[in-house]
C-alpha cells in the first residue's frame, strides 16, 4: 500500500481515466516542501500519462503545497478547492487543468 507522495505519483500512470484525458495534453508541476516532498511533473497526452521527478522546464500548471498535503490531497482526504482558499495550496498557471485534476484520476486512494 502506498505511503508516500513518490508512491502515490508514480501509481498515477495506472489509475488515469483514458477517456476523461482523451484530447487532454497537459504537464502538472507538483512542487512539495517538507520532508515528505520534492518535485515532480505529471504529463497527460491524450489518455496517456507519465511522471518523472524533478522540474519540467515549462508545466501547464504548478502546484505548491506540503507533502503532507498533496498525500490528503490525491487519496481524497483533502478538498484542492479548500486548500486553495486557506493558503495550504498555491497554484499558478492554468486553474482549469488544476480543476480537471480529480476527474482525470477518480480512483487514486491510499487506504
Amino acid at each position: 500500500m502506498p505511503q508516500t507522495i513518490r508512491d502515490i505519483l508514480n501509481q498515477l500512470p495506472g489509475k488515469l481515466d483514458a477517456e476523461a484525458a482523451e484530447g487532454v495534453t497537459a504537464v502538472y508541476q507538483f512542487d512539495l516542501s517538507d520532508p515528505g516532498g520534492g518535485r515532480y511533473y505529471l504529463m497527460i497526452d491524450d489518455g496517456t500519462c507519465s511522471v518523472a521527478e524533478g522540474s519540467h522546464p515549462d508545466p501547464h500548471v504548478t502546484l505548491a503545497m506540503s507533502g503532507a498535503d498533496a498525500l490528503g490531497l490525491l487519496n481524497g482526504n483533502l478538498s484542492g478547492q479548500a486548500m486553495a482558499m486557506s493558503g495550504r495550496l498555491s497554484v499558478s498557471g492554468d486553474i482549469g487543468l488544476a480543476l480537471q485534476l480529480k476527474a482525470l484520476f477518480p480512483s487514486v486512494k491510499t487506504s
